[in-house]
């Protein structure tokens, strides 16, 4: 698998395809370029697409840090210069703050952006929920809380069950230090100011994660929305039929108004 080497670091990506604009495809909490492959194998065929393993996840070096929202977007920035990906749409699953927090870094660095059912401006209620889902996974019982968390949140009972086991394993193979770490910055991050300043086209498809809707329409006017049908939290694998005809229409659009 190619990789990337960032002061002693390795960073393990996938690409496929050529052309533009390309997608950067980047993961959430606990997860791998691999939660991407239908969108590599889909649009592969007419335009470049790159998806990263975040350090501390998949097939990328695991270190203590840094796992905070910022740091976590700048070196998404940072791959996207070393790979030479121009202008590339960004699509980011389940962690969309690491998107919004890239477009705030680098305004100019992408032409688009892509939000996969992601917790955006979450009522309170699911806030405490995921600073709870933080208390477990920073106790001795993590694998617990992540399990709990995979019943009650993440999967549909009409969920592929091969796949469903896959995704869960794979989830805890990630290092506690990292889920803890990520899971942590990740609630604390400050969406506001980012959507604020976010002007580029922006697409946010839902699934089951709840989020605010009007909230980031008031933030970001420019906003499309979306919404799979029969999807658990990871649409993109479970109807990527959906999903892609989603972005193909989203792009069109984008691509008609530059």
């Amino acid at each position: 698998m190619p990789q990337l080497i960032r002061d002693g670091i390795r960073l393990a990506y996938e690409e496929t395809g050529s052309g533009g604009p390309p997608l950067l495809c980047v993961h959430g909490f606990g997860g791998s370029w691999r939660h991407f492959e239908p969108q590599l194998e889909h649009f592969g065929r007419t335009r470049r697409v790159v998806a990263l393993d975040r350090r501390g996840h998949g097939q990328s070096d695991k270190p203590e840090g840094p796992y905070t929202i910022a740091a976590i977007a700048e070196e998404v920035i940072w791959s996207a210069r070393e790979l030479g990906v121009h202008k590339p749409v960004l699509v980011v699953h389940s962690m969309g703050a690491i998107g919004f927090e890239a477009v705030r870094q680098a305004p100019d660095a992408f032409s688009a952006l892509i939000v996969l059912d992601a917790p955006l401006f979450a009522p309170a209620p699911v806030q405490q929920s995921f600073t709870q889902l933080l208390a477990g996974l920073d106790s001795p019982g993590y694998r617990e809380a992540i399990d709990a968390t995979c019943d009650n949140l993440i999967f549909l009972p009409s969920d592929d069950k091969a796949r469903r086991a896959r995704l869960h394993a794979a989830l805890l193979e990630t290092p506690q230090q990292v889920l803890v770490a990520s899971w942590r910055s990740f609630i604390a991050y400050d969406l506001q100011p980012a959507a604020d300043s976010c002007r580029i086209p922006l697409l946010s498809v839902g699934a089951v994660m709840p989020s605010d809707e009007q909230r980031l329409r008031a933030a970001c006017p420019q906003s499309m929305f979306g919404r799979s049908v029969g999807a658990g939290h990871f649409p993109q694998l479970e109807v990527p039929d959906q999903i892609n005809a989603m972005i193909e229409q989203f792009l069109r659009l984008a691509e008609n108004k530059a």
